[in-house]
């Protein structure tokens, strides 16, 4: 038989597997609590709403819904998006340009084979969105990593950080963040940091990816900020945003608001990869931000998982080990757990599955491998009792798992 393997590109050797995507195909059809994917609480799902929906796209745009779409996306749906983000406090400008993509990942992955060469410097919040880490790494990127606190990223560190690569001969090109309902800590830069990393941009001509798919569930009233975006008066900000956790993840919906050169030059690499997202889910999408449906999935969503952060934060403080510690969520789907030193959450995990219950290891969420007794929980996907089962099979998990390496736990 030929050797399949051997005629592979330099490239395709040099991916990596999504830890995400890889623990969902291991626990697929098995009894396990997942607390690893992104998922959505499909309490949420306005099933009803959206089948009644597409059978009226179907039925009143007939051919139109079905036909191939311009690359960009269809432009009533994309003054929609516009429209919608305005409505939640994203400014968008007289120059910017909506690109509609299958889901906020395809936006990442067309802006670094638009704006990555090999060796430029992206910086980007220690840990951050693996997925996003996977992609730009793919291009060669030079990670430049910032650590973060319960306000964000520590943007006191951000020039001094940028200065010492610059000497070293790295072209820094970009700041990459999840500034809002971070993805894994689930914190919120706060808007004094906003400001100086804004200032810092500008300074060293830097642009700025503002990934967004949570801010629309921040669970707590004190909590105010301005999106980058709104904050930038150079086109220098690159927002993204998705409907697969304020509609449906079925339907591979997202969106970049930027610059109208970028989203050209976006627009040419798209043309490459898939032509269009689907033209029948934007359809679908626009009746349902129209109809209010996506408004009233938000608010049933934040309810929702508001409850199940206050029964996670509950179930951590009740039965996690001494020496275990994380940031308490401001909004999002996640948090990040870091267990006692000794455990290796990548070690442990295959003993967590086969006890019943999954996670992401946190190696992957930093860009230099650190992390090892880290993990990223999803608190959004199970029932409150279930969620709280899965948290404390984790906890007994790694007490045992500290005892069969020798080392002490309560």
């Amino acid at each position: 038989m030929i050797d399949v393997a051997s005629k592979f590109s330099s490239g395709v050797k040099s991916l990596r597997p999504s830890e995400i995507r890889e623990i969902l195909a291991l626990t697929e059809n098995k009894k396990v609590l997942s607390l690893a994917g992104g998922l959505p609480g499909p309490e949420v799902f306005p099933k009803e709403e959206l089948a009644a929906i597409a059978s009226r796209v179907i039925e009143e745009l007939g051919d139109s819904a079905l036909q191939y779409s311009p690359t960009l996306g269809v432009m009533p749906f994309r003054e929609a998006v516009a429209d919608f983000v305005r409505g939640k406090g994203v400014k968008v400008t007289d120059n910017d340009r909506v690109a509609v993509t299958t889901g906020s990942q395809e936006a990442i992955y067309l802006l670094a084979m638009t704006l990555i060469n090999p060796g430029d410097g992206i910086i980007v919040e220690s840990p951050t969105y693996l997925a996003a880490l996977n992609v730009f790494r793919y291009y060669g990127a030079n990670f430049i990593s910032i650590p973060l606190d319960e306000n964000g990223m520590r943007t006191d560190l951000l020039e001094d950080s940028i200065k010492k690569a610059k000497e070293k001969g790295i072209n820094v090109k970009m700041i990459y963040t999840v500034a809002t309902c971070h993805n894994p800590t689930g914190v919120i830069m706060s808007d004094d940091r906003r400001k100086e990393l804004m200032e810092i941009a500008s300074k060293y001509d830097l642009l700025v990816i503002e990934d967004d798919p949570y801010s629309f569930f921040v669970f707590d009233d004190d909590v105010n900020f301005t999106h980058l975006k709104t904050m930038d008066d150079e086109g220098r900000v690159i927002y993204l945003g998705t409907f697969s956790k304020i509609l449906a993840p079925g339907l591979r919906l997202g969106y970049m608001i930027a610059d109208r050169q970028l989203v050209r030059a976006v627009e040419l690499a798209k043309q490459m990869v898939d032509l269009h997202s689907s033209t029948l889910s934007q359809y679908i999408a626009l009746y349902a931000i129209k109809e209010g449906v996506v408004d009233r999935t938000i608010e049933k969503a934040r309810k929702s998982y508001r409850e199940k952060r206050d029964v996670m934060i509950e179930a951590l403080e009740e039965y996690m080990p001494d020496g275990s510690h994380w940031f308490r969520p401001r909004g999002g789907l996640f948090a990040f757990i870091y267990l006692p030193e000794g455990v290796d959450t990548s070690d442990m995990l295959q003993m967590a599955i086969d006890r019943g219950v999954a996670y992401v290891p946190g190696r992957s969420f930093f860009s230099d491998g650190s992390g090892a007794n880290a993990m990223r929980i999803n608190f959004s996907y199970l029932p409150p009792d279930k969620l709280r089962e899965g948290i404390r099979i984790i906890a007994n998990t790694a007490v045992d798992y500290l005892k069969a390496k020798g080392k002490v736990a309560s």
